[in-house]
């Protein structure tokens, strides 16, 4: 990942934003108790292997994946950020998750399994349909 970011760099003053942006998350993720850290490394992983057209960057201290108006779609908020027994995987506004009058943004993660993960991405996936893809 960290090789990424200097790719990113390199690519110019775009490049550099992007690859600002996901250091930030990793600096972010790399601060966080273990259990916490796995947890957002697996997010991160699955997240922009789902949607590599969302962009990392850090919302409010936490790592988080943006469309390209800048508007944050997913976010990871670790349990100890607000001393909470379990990690939050959020979705806002710019994610396509509606489903009649009432549907859930939210979900507490505790730990990473095979199921967790195919979860995640059929959130991630329904949470970007309909997004035009950001241009290079």
């Amino acid at each position: 990942m960290q090789q990424r970011a200097a790719e990113l760099r390199a690519e110019g003053k775009k490049g550099a934003k992007k690859a600002d942006g996901l250091q930030q998350v990793l600096d972010g993720i790399a601060q966080m108790a273990p259990e916490d850290r796995a947890l957002a490394e697996r997010v991160h992983v699955t997240v922009t292997a789902t949607a590599p057209d969302l962009f990392p960057k850090t919302w409010y201290g936490m790592p988080a994946y943006a469309n390209a108006d800048g508007k944050v779609v997913v976010f990871f908020q670790d349990s100890g950020k607000f001393k909470y027994r379990y990690s939050t995987l959020g979705f806002q506004e710019a994610a396509n998750l509606d489903d009649g009058d009432m549907w859930p943004v939210s979900y507490a993660l505790q730990n990473w399994s095979p199921a967790v993960e195919k979860k995640v991405i059929a959130l991630v996936k329904a949470a970007i349909s309909g997004l035009s893809p950001r241009s290079s």
